[in-house]
């Protein structure tokens, strides 16, 4: 079970650690628009997760612009999805204000469908913990990181170095 604090605080993460190797567990998320998403949506594609508290804070919202900036250098077959529990509405201000246009923001605010899947919920606070997911075109989980403490910033770099060895 992955052991995470947010602001130095322990958070319960209820489900399962998805882990390197594992089949990527399926999800319903929504788009900016309401509609659903699912993993299946970006079959055979390269999907990099990346997994956000609230946009609206500092570092997520720097963590989802530098995925923004590299998803140009990844090519068609790579998908960059954005995830967090924050209403679709709050999201697509967000996209609208910060001029994103290479990535999708998803919403898991309605079910917690993804947060559950891949253990991410945070109990006491009903957001997703900081991650990160690299999903090969078979839905093989590639690489995975838990981001230990919340306002923590992901690596990036293995992040993308994960995406760059699929794509080679």
């Amino acid at each position: 079970m992955v052991q995470i604090t947010f602001k130095q605080n322990p958070v319960t993460l209820p489900g399962r650690e998805v882990k390197v190797g594992d089949q990527a567990p399926g999800f319903t998320v929504l788009a900016n628009d309401l509609s659903p998403v699912t993993l299946e949506d970006s079959a055979g594609k390269i999907r990099l997760i990346s997994v956000v508290p609230s946009l609206d804070t500092g570092v997520c919202s720097l963590q989802t612009k530098r995925f923004e900036k590299e998803a140009a250098s990844f090519g068609e077959d790579v998908e960059v999805l954005t995830i967090s529990a924050d209403l679709p509405f709050a999201q697509k201000r967000w996209v609208q204000e910060n001029g994103i246009e290479g990535i999708a923001t998803l919403s898991d605010h309605r079910d917690l469908s993804f947060g559950e899947a891949y253990g991410l919920s945070m109990m006491e606070l009903r957001l997703l913990a900081r991650s990160i997911f690299v999903i090969d075109e078979n839905d093989k989980v590639t690489y995975v990181e838990y981001v230990p403490e919340g306002t923590d910033h992901p690596d990036y770099d293995k992040a993308i170095d994960a995406v760059k060895a699929l794509t080679n």
